[in-house]
């Protein structure tokens, strides 16, 4: 059975685009590639603007206060997204769903896949799977995809850092 990477690789995707913004829209193109987008997109001169847009109001879910505004802002992505499920065959990987017409354009596929796959990520994970880094400085979006839910850090290195950090101050 062929799986989508509606869950946890389209909020990857998303946290990866949030994390280190593409110069272009060929990068943006690419950065899907490496999160198992296989579709061609239509093209428009916004493109680069549009999908910016997307992951800003993506990092607005990130970034809610709670479990219930997270809720409120991802419902109204998806419906804004207007995106439905669809089966198709495309060159002849077998059966799977889309969640788009064909022809739509990068930033309209990536509102769809990414608010989807993050409404599948927090239902299924669970609500607080979403977050920022907590070693401070660093400000990049964590998402949770361990087994026990207790991700706090982007990186081993930011993990690390922060905990040099509280052995330094247990120190003194």
């Amino acid at each position: 059975m062929h799986l989508n990477p509606y869950g946890e690789y389209a909020v990857l995707l998303a946290a990866s685009l949030a994390n280190d913004w593409p110069d272009d829209r060929e990068r943006i193109e690419e950065r899907t590639r490496d999160f198992g987008m296989t579709m061609a997109f239509a093209r428009r001169d916004d493109d680069h603007a549009l999908t910016g847009a997307v992951v800003d109001r993506w990092l607005a879910i990130v970034d809610a206060a709670d479990e219930a505004q997270r809720a409120v802002l991802l419902n109204e992505e998806m419906a804004q997204a207007s995106a439905y499920p669809r089966l198709v065959d495309h060159n002849d990987e077998g059966w799977h769903l889309h969640y788009r017409d064909e022809d739509q354009s990068l930033a309209h596929v990536l509102h769809a896949v990414i608010s989807v796959g993050t409404a599948f990520h927090l239902t299924t994970r669970g609500m607080h799977r979403l977050g920022r880094c907590a070693a401070s400085p660093c400000t990049d979006v964590v998402v949770d995809i361990t087994r026990n839910g207790r991700q706090r850090y982007c990186s081993v290195r930011c993990a690390n850092r922060d905990a040099v950090r509280r052995h330094r101050a247990r120190a003194r």
